[in-house]
């Protein structure tokens, strides 16, 4: 089940880090894009480097699709190569496409992502907002192929309240009946350590909305984005965990590709970058986890 997997995952490492490898072309240094003629080759060998440096670092990937779709066709070739190094590596996979709709096509998407078909992530990420029959194939793709779906319930962007934060005749908010919706749906995939495999998006940049959703949604997981380069501190995303440390993983994406900056370094530099950026996000996020707990 993907939820223990990942539990076990974060448990060996220490760590609830999720490299989000984002990479637009400019990230690639000059003596790596001088070697390759195609852009998704050098991408690649970009990719290589960041997950051989950080493999015994963070233990899980999330890879964005959208940046692999902005090469083309040679993109989704990158995309499925870059997953399946991470692989190579022990690394769990999340892949960031966001996908939903209905009947047939929902079950088509869920089997492209999670079944298999040619992707085979660990897990992917989904939008709620279409209700039960866009979630449902999703569901049924975890509980037969043992992956995992993070749902959007409280985004970090700065334009979510437009329609997340609006009151219902209910009295609660928008993303509050997505929590309910979520945690009823991920109900019939809980693992042996009390978490689901159905977990939700929630963003490090609305500390207050995260700490009450880790209070209501008690055996949903959580991945938190907007953590670095959005503004979210190791300070925001503590109450993403539960009072034994379990119940999040933490993505940082620019932090880490684009480290060699914050740092002063050179461009060329970026992998030796990441790995100090790295050390220093496990060791802020580790001030606010009781590893003791975690069984």
């Amino acid at each position: 089940m993907f939820a223990d997997r990942l539990h076990e995952k974060v448990l060996e490492f220490k760590n609830p880090t999720v490299l989000g490898l984002d990479p637009l072309y400019d990230y690639v240094p000059k003596s790596i894009r001088n070697s390759f003629v195609s852009e998704c080759d050098a991408v690649y060998e970009y990719n290589k480097k960041m997950i051989d440096s950080l493999h015994e670092i963070i233990g899980i990937v999330k890879c964005q699709s959208a940046y692999y779709e902005l090469l083309g066709p040679e993109g989704a070739l990158l995309l499925k190569k870059t997953m399946d190094y991470a692989k190579s590596k022990q690394m769990i996979v999340i892949l960031d496409c966001k996908r939903n709709d209905i009947g047939s096509t929902a079950e088509a998407y869920a089997e492209a992502y999670l079944g298999n078909g040619q992707y085979q992530a660990d897990c992917i990420t989904v939008n709620g907002y279409l209700g039960s029959d866009g979630i449902t194939p999703f569901v049924k793709k975890c509980i037969e192929y043992g992956k995992g779906i993070y749902i959007l319930v409280k985004t970090s962007n700065q334009s979510s309240f437009e329609l997340q934060d609006l009151t219902l005749e209910s009295g609660r908010m928008v993303y509050e009946q997505m929590a309910e919706l979520v945690s009823a749906w991920g109900k019939s995939v809980i693992g042996r350590y009390g978490y689901s495999s159905v977990g939700a998006v929630v963003g490090a940049t609305y500390p207050k909305q995260l700490e009450s959703l880790r209070k209501s949604m008690t055996h949903i997981p959580f991945l938190v984005p907007g953590y670095g380069a959005q503004g979210g501190s190791a300070f925001d995303v503590k109450s993403a965990f539960d009072s034994n440390g379990n119940g999040a993983v933490i993505n940082s994406s620019r932090g880490l590709l684009l480290a060699y900056k914050k740092q002063g370094m050179d461009h060329e530099q970026f992998d030796k970058a990441a790995i100090k950026e790295a050390l220093l996000m496990k060791e802020q996020l580790n001030q606010h986890i009781v590893w003791e707990g975690l069984k």
